[in-house]
């Protein structure tokens, strides 16, 4: 029983390593590759030697990046490539080729490297980490910015071509390798063969497959065949000495476009997400710390060249080909100049394949590694520096941002899901209105519904609020989504028109407290919907249309009454605490009561 107990100890170490590094990684901003690579290098043989053979895992976390790319091919569907076609296949194609060729020209002639491995190390140090770029926007709420869309797509784009370099790797590898015509020929219909397998395959038999196996109802059967079509397809494409990846990918991509697509992703994700988390750990343990020891120089340069490299390169790509200003183009180099997760998998396949030396790979793995720990520590250096400018006048239309109105007597800022329904309340009551939104996307849809008076314009500037006549107003509803935003054009409002009605959206009761203070009359955006869900659970339980209606208004007056009652110490944390723990059990004995006296009403 040694080798059971040998693979429970090791479980028991990748999952202890993972859930202590990774959170703590994520609390200091580094991001969960980070966490993961940490965590291996902590439990590798590097440092605490708790897993001493670091290849023993390899495999088994090499799925983790099958699934990735799975993943991926289900959600790039023909549509969504389409719409942004000039951005992934402009933009994009031009960052990875240009990175890819002055990387690789200088590992070319520089550090005196052969064609078909500087081929390699360009195209690989030219990606970027998916994972810390779109997380890094996130955090800052960037993802919509000029530069988060044109870092969103050369991202997309990279994912798209990470897909053949990974099974290019083999070929060039292959290169110096005496290889018969013959040989050659029947290797590459081999290839043909198992592609044509798998795309056949994919339309013809899957979606019946999965049609079938849907009706049965049971989810462990659903989930199997997933995993079956994604290993499936990557143990074909091993077997003809393509990467497993490729297989995987075409597989999600034949089914992006299918009705089990949220399903198939749904049930991959678990998967996908501990096997991925696995790989980087996998890649940690193989780190040779000892380098950087021994040759600090060589790799500490190398991290920094290639951020000085990328850098440049991505803030000239910004500004001539996808347009952006010199800080947005800035920010774009600082998302994109690290290495990426798929340097990972493209240099651990070229290292088996004998295209870099031990030392070469374990050089790369710890500079990409670096890099990617430089990037948010960049972001914090760096953040003094860049401040958030006002938005640049975007192509608005002039009819959008000339605001007519006669005398009306509601003005809606935002135009979201819940000043849709305000406006159209107003509208069939011929209630005369104004509303302001800044997105040129939300403006066109409201508008393509007829002739709806909702304009470009900030709320907070007050000439936005004279060009929409509020002092003629009687009301002023605040209805977008963005808590701040909320209070601060409730406060610039009272203060400008301190005679106005103002009815505001309000994300939560501390948000309520704080609408309340500016003389906002706040309206939680989810307590009505909420009492609804719980009349329609009471319904189905059992009670009746009386009783559940009852119960429901008998919360409703009592929640506004602690509301209002929290009101007067909402900035005491504790008292708050104490006033909701009594306020629950008032509610309960409420309840008890109005329970006794129905029943008392029913005996004869």
């Amino acid at each position: 029983m040694p080798h059971e107990g040998s693979l429970l100890q090791a479980a028991v170490v990748f999952l202890f390593a993972a859930v202590l590094a990774v959170p703590l990684a994520k609390r200091l901003q580094l991001g969960s590759v980070l966490g993961y690579l940490f965590a291996g290098v902590i439990i590798g043989p590097s440092v605490l030697g708790l897993i001493g053979n670091p290849e023993s895992v390899s495999h088994i976390s090499e799925l983790g990046v099958v699934l990735l790319l799975f993943i991926i091919g289900l959600e790039l569907s023909p549509k969504r490539l389409w719409v942004m076609r000039k951005a992934v296949f402009g933009v994009g194609m031009l960052q990875v080729l240009l990175c890819g060729v002055v990387i690789g020209g200088i590992a070319l002639l520089a550090f005196d490297q052969p064609l078909n491995t500087a081929i390699v190390l360009g195209l690989g140090l030219a990606l970027s980490s998916t994972a810390f770029g779109l997380q890094s926007l996130a955090e800052r709420k960037e993802l919509n910015s000029p530069h988060g869309r044109t870092a969103f797509a050369i991202l997309l784009f990279q994912d798209i071509a990470a897909i053949p370099l990974i099974a290019l790797v083999p070929v060039l590898a292959g290169a110096n390798q005496d290889l018969a015509p013959g040989a050659s020929l029947t290797h590459a219909l081999e290839v043909v063969g198992s592609i044509a397998i798998v795309v056949i395959g994919g339309r013809y038999l899957l979606r019946p497959v999965f049609r079938i196996v849907a009706r049965t109802k049971i989810q462990e059967v659903s989930t199997a065949t997933a995993l079956l079509v994604v290993i499936g397809t990557a143990w074909l494409m091993e077997l003809v000495g393509v990467s497993m990846a490729l297989g995987a990918f075409l597989a999600g991509l034949l089914l992006a476009d299918s009705e089990y697509r949220h399903e198939l992703e749904a049930q991959i994700e678990p998967f996908k997400g501990l096997l991925l988390g696995l790989f980087f750990i996998s890649v940690g343990m193989g780190a040779n710390l000892s380098l950087l020891l021994s040759a600090p120089v060589t790799v500490l340069g190398l991290t920094l060249l290639l951020i000085a490299l990328k850098l440049p390169l991505l803030m000239f790509i910004g500004r001539m080909a996808a347009g952006l200003e010199r800080q947005s183009a800035f920010q774009l180099g600082l998302v994109l100049a690290a290495g990426g997760e798929f340097a990972f998998v493209v240099f651990k396949l070229g290292s088996s394949n004998g295209l870099f030396e031990p030392r070469v790979y374990d050089i790369l793995v710890l500079t990409i590694t670096l890099s990617m720990a430089m990037t948010p520590l960049l972001f914090m250096a760096v953040a003094r520096w860049i401040k958030p400018r006002p938005k640049a006048a975007s192509p608005v239309p002039e009819e959008y941002s000339e605001i007519h109105s006669d005398n009306p007597r509601v003005v809606i800022a935002g135009m979201g899901r819940m000043g849709q329904i305000v406006a159209r309340i107003l509208r069939a009551q011929q209630i005369p209105f104004v509303a302001l939104d800044m997105s040129v996307e939300t403006i066109e849809f409201t508008r393509s519904f007829g002739n709806v008076p909702v304009f470009y314009g900030d709320p907070l500037r007050p000439e936005i609020l004279r060009a929409a006549r509020v002092q003629d107003a009687e009301f002023f509803v605040i209805a977008t989504d963005d808590p701040d935003t909320n209070i601060k054009t409730a406060e610039l409002v009272r203060k400008l028109y301190p005679h106005m009605k103002i009815i505001a959206r309000a994300r939560n009761r501390q948000h309520v407290h704080r609408l309340i203070d500016v003389g906002a009359h706040a309206v939680r955006e989810t307590f009505h919907s909420s009492l609804e869900m719980g009349r329609q659970t009471l319904l189905g339980l059992g009670l009746s249309e009386s009783q559940a209606q009852a119960r429901i208004q008998r919360f409703k007056c009592h929640d506004e009454a602690v509301l209002a009652e929290q009101h007067k110490v909402y900035d005491d944390a504790a008292k708050v605490l104490q006033t909701a723990r009594e306020a629950r059990k008032e509610l309960e004995q409420l309840f008890e009561t109005d329970r006794l006296e129905e029943q008392a009403a029913l005996k004869p």
